[in-house]
């Protein structure tokens, strides 16, 4: 029997390192069996910037996160604090490749100041892990859930990820562990 883990870095960009960041890998272990070693990258951000849009091109960003892929590793989430975007989007909390390798997550909108609210770093810590394991749950292979409570749900703004619950529903979990 093989006890060894899938290795995924929690990559901090530019050291934009959230509130309760040395509790991350833990938090996140207990979610999902998987190792979370964090790691510095830094990536010259000004290179993927629009002006027209003010906004960060998240899947630029998400080709150079990539790059810096320990061998050792299977998976890399980069964390930044800057507003990132796709095209076809106003805005994104984040990115990852379906069943992939890589993703991306701003905490940007995350922040409760970002809606003109107090600071809360709790809620800021709690919302950043729902949407790592929901980046997460995409590079392994799952697809969006019905299931509003599921880490997994869609979620248009920061309330729909207050709503979720910081795992995978039974039906995802199940997706999950059948792999």
């Amino acid at each position: 029997m093989n006890d060894h883990k899938k290795t995924v870095y929690l990559a901090s960009i530019n050291h934009a390192i959230p509130p309760y960041w040395q509790n991350m890998a833990n938090d996140l272990g207990s979610a999902v069996n998987f190792a979370f070693p964090c790691i510095e990258i830094a990536i010259d951000l000004n290179l993927f910037y629009s002006e027209e849009r003010g906004q960060y091109h998240s899947t630029l960003i998400l080709s150079k996160i990539l790059n810096r892929l320990p061998k050792n590793g299977e998976k890399i989430i980069g964390v930044t604090n800057v507003d990132i975007f796709v095209p076809i989007l106003t805005f994104l909390f984040g990115e990852a490749q379906l069943g992939g390798k890589g993703a991306i997550v701003s905490t940007c909108r995350l922040h409760n100041e970002f809606y003109g609210l107090p600071q809360d770093d709790r809620l800021l810590y709690a919302r950043t892990i729902k949407e790592v394991l929901h980046e997460l749950g995409h590079l392994l292979d799952l697809v969006h859930c019905r299931d509003y409570e599921c880490v997994m749900h869609s979620s248009t703004y920061v309330e729909d990820i207050d709503l979720k619950k910081p795992q995978f529903c039974p039906v995802c979990q199940s997706i999950l562990t059948t792999d």
